[in-house]
């Protein structure tokens, strides 16, 4: 009965994760995180843990997309190379290059609406109904969290060079870039957390904005992981400059794997609704901060593959 399909699709909450093979056991802690925090039918996972219960959807995305649209990454050029198409399961792409699988969100999803993407260093602490429940204003193809959104400083230490601005991501001294007319001070955004509206994404064509200027740093090397954000997220700032919602910072709260001597103060840590750990000190490494918190929610791999690197763990 449509009517009956219409209502169930209407009760769930479609959440896309990211991840490498050889971080599956950061998707677990990121999805059990998630279902142990809502009463929402969310996803399905492993049959071996207490996840066995939900649903699941494994979404095969071939990298040969990006065959030609990515600038090798001077410093380590090896996280940026496709790889070959007998094996373009995401699961086996290299962990740079799984940063671009978000311009695609639309061949991930087809049935719904509205679509939260994660990516697989997080950990939720709130019901994913409200992060679901963002509004999008109109004409807004997807919500993000402001840069300059981040916590008083006593509530977070050492995050010396970090960079909220566009001056970080985009290389101003190219003439494309200075003629986009943006401001270098203008407030960034961090795209590891995304509620999207696939409508819009579509009519807007975002996926082939996001193409054509992933093609032209190919032509013209417009923006570098040798500045502040990598070469994922500059094309982001560039389609969505002003034509974006806001989601609320507990939500977001980022730069936990910034270096190993970043640290929230207690209180804010309980407060927050979101965690994320993005920088290169992740939370199942060591050495990283606030791994207490990430490893309360770690599903154990009943394979023995993904195995924590924490002392006494």
């Amino acid at each position: 009965d449509d009517s009956e399909a219409a209502e169930e699709m209407e009760d769930e909450i479609p959440v896309v994760i990211c991840a490498a093979a050889g971080r599956m056991g950061a998707a677990m802690a990121a999805i059990n995180s998630i279902y142990s925090n809502t009463d929402a039918n969310i996803l399905k996972w492993i049959e071996h843990s207490k996840l066995r219960e939900i649903n699941f959807k494994i979404v095969e995305f071939n990298p040969m997309v990006l065959k030609g649209k990515i600038r090798p990454d001077s410093s380590r050029p090896e996280l940026l190379q496709p790889v070959s198409r007998d094996r373009a399961s995401w699961g086996n792409v290299l962990g740079e290059t799984l940063n671009f699988v978000r311009f695609y969100l639309p061949l991930l999803i087809h049935q719904h609406e509205k679509v939260i993407y994660l990516d697989d260093d997080i950990i939720v602490q709130g019901d994913i109904q409200e992060l679901y429940d963002t509004t999008l204003a109109l004409g807004h193809a997807a919500a993000f969290s402001d840069d300059c959104d981040l916590p008083a400083s006593q509530d977070i230490h050492r995050l010396v060079g970090l960079q909220n601005t566009y001056m970080g991501y985009l290389d101003y001294r190219k003439k494309t870039i200075k003629d986009l007319g943006i401001s270098p001070s203008t407030c960034s955004f961090n795209p590891g957390v995304i509620v999207a509206n696939m409508t819009e994404w579509k009519h807007q064509r975002i996926t082939k904005q996001l193409e054509k200027w992933m093609q032209k740093n190919v032509e013209e090397n417009l923006y570098s992981s040798s500045l502040g954000g990598g070469v994922a997220t500059s094309p982001m700032l560039i389609v969505f400059h002003g034509k974006y919602s806001t989601i609320n910072p507990l939500w977001h709260i980022r730069h936990l794997g910034w270096n190993p001597d970043t640290r929230y103060s207690e209180h804010f840590l309980q407060e927050a609704k979101l965690l994320h750990w993005n920088g290169r000190h992740k939370p199942w490494d060591f050495p990283s901060v606030h791994n207490d918190l990430w490893e309360s929610w770690f599903v154990p791999d009943p394979a023995g593959i993904f195995k924590l690197n924490h002392p006494n763990s």
